[in-house]
């Protein structure tokens, strides 16, 4: 089914939102990423440790804390965290959109895919 005008869906590699755009109308179903920068990077074994150290890092905190993306960057890399941020981000913007996670920003749940400068992510309750 081609998708109609107002759809929206996340891409696979950074997580933001993709709303439909005509020249996709044939292959909606298909669209998995946003830009050609995302469909050549893709996801790796660093995208997948760094969901991973996110949901590690909020499992051992209590009920309704957060984290800052930094840290698990830090526990991927601890030497050279930096680099990871924007890929920490988009880890946990994956996550938000498969339900597990909630971005924050002054202790109010944001979207993903248009908020800008510090966050905070911390687990569903409904989980």
């Amino acid at each position: 089914m081609a998708g109609r005008p107002g759809d929206e869906k996340s891409c696979t590699v950074c997580g933001r939102t993709m709303t439909w755009r005509r020249k996709w109308a044939r292959n909606w179903d298909d669209v998995k990423y946003c830009s050609d920068a995302c469909r050549k990077r893709g996801t790796s074994g660093v995208d997948t440790a760094l969901e991973q150290a996110i949901l590690d890092l909020l499992g051992a905190r209590a009920h309704g804390a957060t984290i800052c993306p930094s840290e698990a960057a830090r526990r991927v890399a601890p030497d050279d965290w930096r680099p990871l941020m924007e890929r920490a981000r988009s880890a946990a913007r994956r996550l938000v959109v498969s339900g597990t996670l909630e971005m924050t920003q002054s202790g109010h749940a944001v979207d993903p895919s248009t908020a800008r400068g510090p966050v905070r992510l911390r687990l569903l309750t409904n989980r």
